[in-house]
């Protein structure tokens, strides 16, 4: 009578543990996954509408820049702590979307890390590119055709030509705050756009452009003693050459977003990967938005597009 009750017993241990075993083997898979292939993110506000609305769930690919590799218990307490990164198998192009930690979680000019913080915005300017806003437009020396969300600039430029921006509450001002440059989201620029390897003479425009960046690279003090004189540490520097490379972001609704124009550029190493679709969307009614769920649609386009070839910029 034993031996049957023995039989279902063994039957039953045998499925629980093949249950626990794929169940563990899931959980694997997924651990993998999100450290190596995609990792998930909820969009919380309006910043980069239309590609993007709140509460849309995106699905963010690892693939293209490699996964980031870091200790978290350093990342967690703020300490120093060095990012690695597996091998790329793509390069990030401009109008990609992308997520980041954010740069600046602490102070506005002291490149810092919060590993709970994450920002998503569109790719305008590449490491090594030259930027400029003109006209309320994002231009790239040597570039063609549009960049970013040109129905925004458009409307940006229009509220600035007709003087209805201080309606809508648009802070003009932009990074590097500064009087040796008067720049504003209207008209900026040129700006160099790091690039490991790259290198600048250091004059004062570029100390305050480059100041957050070059002390967060070598962990020392960047002084200007005059307007010709300057020392990194304790050491006179009249040059330097970028160790790392960085990226210019920007939402796609311009009069209401905090990004590049604002604080600057995105440590290559900060950014997580490229946003590949949306694969949920709920309104704030807890409803889900089924019209949404998919590849993500192009920025807006104004009509009339880019015509003119730009003109060379020079470096400063």
């Amino acid at each position: 009578m034993k031996e049957p009750y023995t039989k279902i017993l063994k039957t039953l241990f045998n499925l629980l543990y093949w249950l626990l075993m794929s169940a563990f083997g899931l959980a694997l898979l997924y651990g993998i996954g999100s450290v190596f292939c995609f990792a998930s993110f909820r969009v919380p506000s309006d910043s980069m509408e239309p590609a993007l609305v709140e509460g849309d769930h995106i699905l963010v690919e690892k693939f293209t820049m490699g996964a980031r590799l870091f200790d978290l218990k350093p990342a967690f307490n703020k300490e120093r702590f060095t990012i690695h990164r597996t091998p790329a198998l793509g390069k990030v192009k401009r109008n990609d979307i992308l997520v980041f930690n954010f740069p600046y979680p602490e102070r506005q000019d002291s490149i810092g890390f919060d590993v709970m913080l994450y920002y998503v915005k569109r790719c305008i300017a590449l490491p090594g590119d030259t930027l400029e806003i003109r006209n309320s437009h994002y231009r790239v020396r040597g570039v063609d055709g549009n960049i970013g969300n040109v129905t925004s600039q458009d409307f940006i430029e229009h509220l600035f030509v007709s003087g209805l921006y201080k309606n809508y509450g648009i802070f003009t001002p932009c990074y590097p705050f500064t009087a040796t440059h008067d720049w504003n989201i209207r008209e900026l620029g040129p700006y160099y756009i790091p690039k490991e390897g790259g290198s600048i003479g250091m004059n004062d425009r570029n100390f305050h452009l480059y100041k957050p960046v070059i002390e967060w690279e070598q962990q020392q003090k960047l002084r200007e003693v005059n307007d010709s004189t300057f020392t990194l540490g304790d050491q006179p520097i009249t040059a330097y050459t970028f160790q790392k490379s960085y990226y210019f972001v920007s939402g796609d609704k311009m009069e209401n977003s905090r990004d590049s124009r604002y604080w600057g550029v995105v440590p290559e190493e900060y950014i997580v990967g490229r946003v590949w679709g949306i694969w949920k969307s709920v309104d704030g009614w807890g409803e889900i938005r089924w019209g949404r769920i998919g590849e993500i649609k192009s920025p807006p386009q104004s009509p009339q597009g880019v015509k003119e070839k730009r003109s060379s910029i020079s470096n400063e």
